[in-house]
């Protein structure tokens, strides 16, 4: 699906504006839409590798007799990896390019899976796994901050979270190919981990055909090149192109003409003044840490939850192929959460959209404990999907919103590689809970970690048609 395409406003004449304005000024193309496409393949892909560890770390219970801990452990290693990757490739992506890590990223995991196929042992599948976490964790925020320094300022928010609904589709292959894969007999595993060699192949693809961000380009002092993929986003639109080349993204050569703040969204002082600092600079510090509390907190809970129902499914009596297939019927439910937040994030706004989504996750997660028939665990499996991936959606798109160009991928970095030790700490925690109250007290205490996630959202500031800060 792609975003609508609303009527590209009028404008002054593109001489007079930086290259960010006009590609902000654009109406969504089939350029935007191929980018998009091709970004969310690669999130999918990775949506899907993430999936498929938790169908084999319950096809191994079965045939392995894998212990709770052995299985918290290869969950941790893989968020552990993304820990890192996180921070690490959003500082990459800010010196080296987003289209070059995004693809160097995309080959890392990929490799790795496909070598997971072949471990013959819980340590080395522990060390695959970290070395797949790498990858995975560097890709997501780089991803999101390309795309968001592509997208139209009108429709931001909904683009990103398009992209984030790519997920859906990667849990929804992952879920098919744990149920008729990895639930297929004693090697079924390895062949459902075997696919993870896709990705490898689609670096290549990445590599070659996404361009490289304006912004990043004009930061690097690279204007010939950042004119040439400006002019490729405006002959996709029919936007006539200056008949020079416009001033660099900062704007020290434009000086006449700027557009105005209802066409193209003001940047807020805040963020002219943050774009000398760091993300804990004192403009920056109050929502860097509130998105890192958000990431903490939807991290904790969704990982805690997704990575462990297949398993708790066949602890409640469920054989494996139907547990398996009740997962398959509550990731589908991400679907819709995805499409309602793309159109709530720009008819409420990001903050709003959020926060909602988030507080419907905590009393999805209360329900789900408390079900206690097929019917109420397949409903309060569907209302948590639901509500949590609506939730990653809008928080995707705010992320990179709130910092400038020159720290936009350091920024979006450390909040998820913040967000990755609660994902390290949740396999560990509910085998923890398990023991000391049961199904009820694990998706309680995740209910009350979305509920405080949701308080930490309410204090982000609102983004909505705003221009990306320089």
């Amino acid at each position: 699906m792609t975003p609508s395409t609303p009527t590209a406003p009028s404008a002054p004449a593109a001489g007079s504006l930086t290259r960010s304005q006009r590609l902000d000024r654009l109406p969504f193309t089939r350029r935007h839409g191929r980018l998009l496409g091709a970004s969310g393949i690669g999130w999918a892909l990775d949506a899907m590798d993430v999936g498929l560890i938790s169908f084999v770390i319950a096809a191994l219970s079965v045939h392995w007799e894998l212990s709770k801990a052995d299985g918290s452990l290869i969950a941790s290693a893989g968020f552990a990896g993304m820990a890192i990757g996180a921070s690490v490739g959003g500082l990459l992506a800010d010196r080296l390019g987003r289209r070059f890590v995004f693809a160097l990223t995309l080959l890392v995991y990929g490799l790795a899976t496909g070598a997971s196929a072949l471990a013959m042992g819980v340590g080395a599948l522990i060390v695959l796994r970290f070395v797949v976490g790498l990858g995975l964790g560097a890709e997501l925020p780089v991803a999101s901050t390309l795309m968001s320094e592509f997208a139209p300022a009108r429709i931001r928010g909904r683009v990103i979270v398009w992209l984030e609904a790519f997920w859906a589709l990667g849990w929804i292959l992952a879920a098919v190919i744990g149920t008729f894969v990895a639930a297929s007999g004693p090697t079924g595993w390895r062949w459902a981990l075997a696919v993870g060699l896709v990705p490898a192949v689609y670096s290549l693809v990445i590599r070659l055909g996404m361009p490289e961000s304006v912004r990043f380009l004009e930061k690097q002092g690279r204007h010939e090149e950042a004119e040439r993929v400006v002019r490729g986003f405006e002959d996709a639109a029919g936007v006539a192109s200056p008949t020079h080349a416009s001033a660099p993204a900062d704007g020290t050569e434009d000086d006449s003409g700027r557009v105005a703040a209802d066409e193209v969204g003001a940047i807020p002082a805040a963020d002219q003044v943050a774009a000398s600092g760091g993300i804990w600079s004192r403009p920056l510090r109050a929502r860097t840490a509130g998105l890192w509390a958000v990431w903490f907190c939807i991290n904790l809970s969704y990982y805690g939850a997704f990575i462990w129902i297949p398993t708790l499914l066949v602890d409640r009596g469920f054989d494996l192929t139907r547990s398996f297939t009740f997962t398959l019927i509550i990731t589908l439910a991400q679907i819709p959460g995805y499409a309602v937040a793309a159109w709530l994030i720009e008819v409420l706004g990001r903050r709003w959209t959020l926060t909602v989504f988030l507080a419907g996750s905590a009393l999805a997660a209360t329900a789900y404990g408390l079900a206690d028939s097929e019917a109420t665990i397949i409903a309060a499996g569907c209302a948590l999907s639901f509500f949590n991936l609506g939730a990653w959606g809008a928080l995707y798109a705010i992320g990179p919103e709130l910092y400038p160009t020159r720290v936009r991928g350091t920024g979006t970095g450390a909040a998820a590689a913040f967000g990755r030790i609660a994902s390290m700490l949740a396999p560990f925690l509910v085998p923890v809970l398990l023991v000391a109250g049961g199904q009820w007290l694990v998706f309680t205490v995740f209910g009350l970690a979305f509920a405080l996630a949701a308080a930490a959202a309410f204090t982000l500031p609102e983004q909505r048609g705003k221009a990306l800060a320089e």
